[in-house]
């Protein structure tokens, strides 16, 4: 009985989860046959580039045992790189090397690693020890993320990123991920990270959380994660709801990043995001999509269609502070005001 009436009050607030995301969203929008597209981080990236997508620059990719050859000549120009698997996730596999030392190479954290060790980490990568399905996979390196100045105070160390859920090319929600000592300087909230909300009419951020727990401020530097007022909010949003075109897919999760220098960029897409974003943003998953489900069913009527800025036009309106599961936009398209 306890149970019901718990997954009950959840439902009523609107709270998406992982059986509805998976039958009503998952399955329902994104194509299995697009998948390699956001599971590929290679793939992702050539695709973006082609179309004029703001992505970290890549220096090169290895793809067999002989090709780990290859590895010096591609960051021989570069001190500092990113070394990921294409097919990786939750943030396994992958090595940033922030500096060289006596011909050695040091990690942000510090450490330092031989050329040895890295090519044995790039056969591992190779080998699928880090892919979804342990398939054999690639390696890619990249330019390293420098992190704007204004994440130092609620970061430990690693790139704090920024992640937009998107139905059919809307954002319905957005968080701050931010690395801690605990999540070993990644943005991994599976692994330590704080999920902090974002309102996406303004780009604020709102309440954290950690390890399931709402918080305001972060455990490493104590200072308040609410109140911070992100960059270039609209180019984020810009960015984030293009990828629906970019990927094809209509439920997704995109990841990015704001560099010190190249400003916002896309790091990567997710065809299955996870739901604690909700906690984040104290507001649930289900009210905001069944919105856009019921304008896109008004757009359908008039026989229209909405650009990426019509789009975030519409999230901003709509989703600048959280929605009740009953509310419904104040006018349809093609209906009376």
């Amino acid at each position: 009985m306890f149970l019901w009436k718990t997954w009950k009050t959840l439902s009523d607030a609107g709270v998406m989860g992982i059986n509805r995301r998976n039958a009503d969203y998952v399955l329902k929008y994104n194509k299995r046959n697009l998948y390699p597209i956001v599971d590929d981080k290679i793939l992702t990236k050539e695709r973006a580039i082609a179309v004029g997508i703001d992505v970290p620059e890549l220096y090169g990719v290895i793809e067999t045992e002989k090709d780990i050859d290859l590895f010096d000549a591609i960051v021989e120009k570069h001190r500092d790189f990113v070394i990921k698997p294409a097919q990786g996730a939750g943030g396994d596999g992958i090595i940033v090397i922030a500096d060289r030392f006596e011909g050695m190479f040091k990690t942000v954290s510090g450490k330092i690693i031989s050329r040895d060790e890295i090519g044995h980490h790039i056969s591992s990568i190779l080998s699928g020890l880090y892919s979804l399905g342990g398939h054999r996979d690639r390696v890619l390196i990249e330019y390293r993320v420098s992190p704007d100045p204004l994440f130092k105070s609620i970061s430990y160390e690693g790139v704090p990123d920024i992640r937009i859920i998107l139905l059919m090319g809307y954002p319905v929600m957005g968080m701050v991920r931010l690395p801690t000592r605990q999540s070993g300087g990644k943005a991994n909230l599976h692994q330590g990270a704080i999920g902090v909300g974002v309102d996406l009419a303004t780009g604020q951020t709102l309440k954290g959380t950690w390890l399931n727990k709402k918080i305001a401020k972060h455990p490493d530097t104590t200072n308040q994660v609410d109140g911070v007022q992100l960059p270039d909010w609209d180019g984020f949003m810009n960015l984030a709801a293009s990828c629906y075109e970019l990927s094809g897919l209509g439920y997704i999760g995109v990841d990015l990043v704001l560099d010190e220098e190249k400003g916002p960029l896309i790091l990567e897409l997710n065809a299955r995001p996870g739901l604690n974003i909700q906690i984040a943003n104290d507001a649930g998953l289900t009210a905001r999509c069944h919105m856009v489900e019921r304008h896109l069913a008004a757009l359908k009527k008039t026989g229209r269609t909405e650009s990426v800025a019509d789009r975030v036009a519409y999230a901003q309106k709509h989703f600048g502070q959280p929605v009740s599961r009953t509310e419904k936009p104040a006018e349809e398209p093609g209906t009376a005001a």
